[in-house]
């Protein structure tokens, strides 16, 4: 994770929620009281979030220091002390509910991740993410999807092409499209093409793309044409897949299975955080 890049990201959230004063806080408490802030998981889960804590403390104050005791990807149960942070209250309590948001959305999507991921183990399919994330969270999402023990897709539009739908029937074909974008593209970047006919998938293998993904399939559908994919072409497979159906689907030898609700539907993990007033 880019910690520069959370650090800003920190500030500006911060910012949204103070604003020009916590008039809570800095009305009841002189600077001087000191505090301490134990974060707490209220639920059974997989943790994800050290950095944000420690981070996420020290841009409100750097004075404040903090101690995580669980790190990113361990278990974690109801009660277990997460981390406990002392400094100013003030500080404390103007950081704690940017701290807990990030914290309980990313520790739910690792706790989900790691869930699926154990349904499909031995299968050799692998788990990953896709980019219907949290605007302005794709980062802390993905690190989130890492740590639960799956694999990010692209990051967004500019680091793979992923040609959809859309794109071919703008294009007026799976080939002119491919051919149109191998010609501008630089070699590094790879080339993934929904496709969800067996035309398709015949044009696309001609094409020489990187990953084929099966859009909407059925596990039968994907077993039948995927045996006709050369090893050099990654697959994928998206869209139609539950809980229920996941290992299914792994069992075709389909390389990844990406799945939105990891990071679009995700109900936040019940951490709480207590604040306690010390003397100096």
């Amino acid at each position: 994770m880019n910690t520069i890049k959370l650090r800003s990201m920190l500030e500006q959230f911060y910012l949204e929620d103070i604003g020009d004063c916590d008039l809570s806080s800095e009305f009841l408490f002189p600077e001087s009281v000191i505090g301490e802030l134990n974060i707490v998981a209220k639920m059974d889960g997989i943790f994800c979030g050290t950095k944000v804590i420690e981070e996420g403390v020290r841009v409100v104050d750097r004075n404040t220091t903090v101690n995580c005791y669980v790190e990113d990807g361990t278990p974690i149960v109801k009660g277990s002390v997460i981390a406990t942070a002392k400094g100013s209250v003030q500080s404390l309590l103007k950081s704690e509910r940017v701290i807990l948001n990030l914290i309980q959305r990313m520790s739910a999507i690792a706790t989900e991740t790691n869930r699926v991921v154990g349904k499909i183990e031995g299968t050799g399919t692998k788990v990953c993410d896709t980019r219907k994330t949290m605007p302005g969270l794709r980062m802390l999402d993905k690190y989130a999807v890492r740590t639960g023990g799956g694999f990010n897709h692209r990051n967004g539009l500019f680091d793979a092409v992923m040609l959809k739908d859309n794109h071919l029937a703008f294009a007026g074909s799976l080939t002119k499209a491919v051919e149109t974008v191998k010609a501008a593209l630089g070699h590094t970047v790879k080339i993934e093409v929904e496709i969800e006919s067996f035309e398709q998938l015949q044009e696309a293998i001609a094409a020489k793309v990187d990953i084929i993904m099966f859009d909407n399939c059925t596990p039968e559908t994907i077993a039948e044409w995927i045996a006709i994919v050369p090893d050099s072409i990654i697959t994928e497979a998206s869209g139609m897949i539950t809980n229920d159906t996941i290992r299914t689907y792994a069992e075709t030898g389909v390389d990844y299975i990406s799945l939105g609700y990891l990071t679009h539907s995700v109900k936040a993990l019940d951490i709480s955080a207590n604040v306690s007033i010390h003397t100096k």
